[in-house]
Order: C-alpha cells, then sequence, then structure tokens
C-alpha cells in the first residue's frame, strides 16, 4: 500500500510542482509521526514548535490529524479558519496560516469530526503541505500527524525526508513504531527516533538498539538508518500545563524534559535538509 501511495503522491507532486515558483524553498519539513496514539506526540510538536521558535526560526504547526485535531488545545486557540477552509477553496492559505500568541509561530489548524470521506485518495492533503512550502515564508515546517499507519499518515510520510518517530517503552508502543520502520525502510533512507515518557537518555539507547538488532534480523533494508535522537522523562509539569492549555517549554524553562527537549532540537537542526 504505501509503495502505491509512495508512487501515486510523486507523480501528482511533480506535477503540482511545475506551476509553481521555480525558485527552491528555505523551509525545511519534519513530520511528527507514532506508530500508536496516546504517546504525547502533539503535546511533543507544538514544544518544540515554541523552542525553534524561540530561537529565532519561523515555524509553521500543520495540524495533520485528520478528523481528531487537537494543535488549537495545545495553543489555547480558537480557530476561524482550518485547512479544510482552504482544501474546499473557502479560504486563501495566508487566512488558514494563523498567529498563535507565540512570536514566529504559526498554526494551520485541523477540524476535530471533519468528514473528509471525499478527499479519500486525492492526495490533497499532501499537496497542502507541498503549497505551504512553496510560500517560501517559513524556515521550519512540523506536520503532526494523526496515530496508526493509515492512509492519511502515509502520505504525510511519503512527502517527507525528516521524519521524526514518538513512542514510549510500552510493549504495543514499540510493536507499532517496529511496524513503522519496516514500511519506511522500502521508500525512506533514515527515521528519527525519540522515547517519551522515559527516565533517561540510556534507556531510550538500549532499546532503539535492540529495535534495530531486530531490524537487522528480520532483514529490513541495509541502508535504511535509525537514528535516536533523545528522550524526554515524565514531568508532572507537562500534564499539568496541558491542562491548562499552555505550553511546558514556557512555563519551565529550567525544567528536565524541557533540557532534553532543546538536546534534540539541536540535533534536528544541525541534520534536517
Amino acid at each position: 500500500m504505501f509503495d502505491t501511495i509512495s508512487s501515486q503522491a510523486s507523480k501528482l507532486i511533480k506535477l503540482t510542482n511545475r506551476v509553481r515558483n521555480s525558485k527552491p524553498s528555505k523551509t525545511k519539513l519534519v513530520t511528527v509521526t507514532s506508530g500508536k496514539g496516546g504517546v504525547g506526540k502533539s503535546t511533543f510538536t507544538a514544544n518544540i514548535a515554541f523552542l525553534l521558535s524561540q530561537r529565532g526560526l519561523k515555524v509553521a504547526v500543520i495540524d495533520a490529524d485528520i478528523g481528531l485535531a487537537n494543535m488549537q488545545v495545545l495553543f489555547n486557540m480558537k480557530p476561524k479558519y482550518t485547512l479544510f477552509d482552504y482544501i474546499d477553496g473557502m479560504k486563501t492559505l495566508e487566512e488558514v496560516t494563523l498567529k498563535t500568541s507565540y512570536d514566529n509561530l504559526y498554526l494551520i489548524a485541523g477540524k476535530s469530526g471533519y468528514q473528509y470521506s471525499n478527499h479519500s485518495n486525492s492526495f490533497v492533503f499532501s499537496r497542502i503541505v507541498q503549497d505551504v512550502i512553496s510560500l517560501n515564508k517559513f524556515d521550519i515546517i512540523l506536520v503532526d500527524t494523526g496515530a496508526g499507519l493509515n492512509d492519511y499518515v502515509k502520505e504525510f510520510l511519503t512527502i517527507s525526508d525528516n521524519i521524526l518517530a514518538i513512542t514510549t517503552t510500552d510493549p504495543s508502543a514499540l510493536t507499532d513504531v517496529y511496524s513503522l520502520m519496516k514500511m519506511l525502510s522500502f521508500d525512506k533512507s533514515k527515521l528519527m527516533l525519540c522515547f517519551n515518557h522515559t527516565k533517561n537518555y540510556k534507556i531510550g539507547l538500549t532499546i532503539a538498539n535492540s529495535l534495530v538488532n531486530l531490524a537487522k534480523k528480520n532483514r529490513l533494508n541495509n541502508d535504511f538508518m535509525v537514528e535516536y535522537i533523545g528522550n524526554v522523562s515524565t514531568s508532572a509539569n507537562i500534564s499539568t500545563t496541558g491542562r491548562l492549555r499552555k505550553l511546558f517549554t514556557n512555563e519551565f524553562i529550567q525544567d528536565d524534559s524541557t533540557k532534553q527537549l532543546q538536546v534534540i532540537i539541536d540535533y534536528l537542526l544541525k541534520n534536517i535538509h
């Protein structure tokens, strides 16, 4: 299935790129995903977006959790327009790109409960990402996908070379992230891996190495790399600020979790392209 989507989406992207400005965009794309729901992916995405913006980078977050959008809650926003208003031709891309209350940080919101069946297999979602890149307005775009490996998640993965998977040490989460590794190994060169709610860096490293060894044992693509880039430990401050619709990295600058995210961002800025 991923091979089919990858081929179709690639053809569509090439076609749409013909009518766009040929000038290369400065914008870098990072897709944040997870095999399993409930691992804290959206909270992770919102907070790294904030920290990137604090370094003077202009950042856009696209809430690509189709039908179950929650990024506006994390940014404490009530979006007047969403990406679906752009899809349906009701608003321009600029109109659905919303300024958050944080400097240099923008949101293209999703819409919970949206009936998206009319767009099934039309690849409109990957085209949105390409359109935002073509604006050449942002330094970094973060795409927050839904959980699982459905066709919509696969579509967002297809167009990105910088894929960051968030997981935990929960066995079911590890099973799902390994399925993600297997799927991506056919078409991608690498996967960045981060452990959330994990006590220390070494625990994540040990499990990441075990996943890599399992991949070798099962003869996945030898050229496919899994890069463990860090961990975020559990903190009561994360859940507290989430309930208050605030970002813990803004409220608790010296928290260990914030410092751990800064290390992850250091890696991203040096290695994404």
